[in-house]
C-alpha cells in the first residue's frame, strides 16, 4: 500500500502563489506517476498535472504556464508550484499516484486552496 499526505494549501489573493507538497510513504518503489487533481464545489474532479519517474510532465490547459509540478524521488515527494492564481483555481487539491499500467488508485486526503478576488 501507498499513503499520500498533502500539505501547503491555504488562502491567497488573486495573483498570488502557493506551493503544495505531497509526501508518499509505504511501498513507494511501486509508484510510477504522481499527479494532482482538484475538485471545486459542485464540480467533478479534474486533472491538473502529473509527473513520471523520469520527470516527464503533463499539464491541464487551464494551468499551463502558471503551475509547475516537480518530483523528488529521493524524498518520495511531489510538489505543485502555483503562480498567478485565479479565483477559479479555488478547489480541494488531491495528490494521486499509480503503478505502471494502472489507473490512479492511491489518493491523499486533499488540501484546500482558496483564491480571493
Amino acid at each position: 500500500q501507498v499513503q499520500l499526505v498533502e500539505s501547503g494549501g491555504g488562502l491567497v489573493q488573486a495573483g498570488g502563489s502557493l506551493r503544495l507538497s505531497c509526501a508518499a510513504s509505504g511501498r513507494t518503489e511501486s509508484i510510477y506517476r504522481m499527479a494532482w487533481f482538484r475538485q471545486a464545489p459542485g464540480k467533478e474532479r479534474e486533472f491538473v498535472s502529473s509527473c513520471g519517474r523520469s520527470s516527464i510532465t503533463v499539464y491541464a490547459d487551464s494551468v499551463k504556464g502558471r503551475f509547475t509540478i516537480s518530483r523528488d524521488n529521493a524524498k518520495n515527494t511531489v510538489y505543485l508550484q502555483m503562480n498567478s492564481l485565479k479565483p477559479e483555481d479555488t478547489a480541494s487539491y488531491y495528490c494521486a499516484a499509480n503503478r505502471m499500467g494502472e489507473v490512479y488508485n492511491y489518493w491523499g486526503q486533499g488540501t484546500q486552496v482558496t483564491v480571493s478576488s
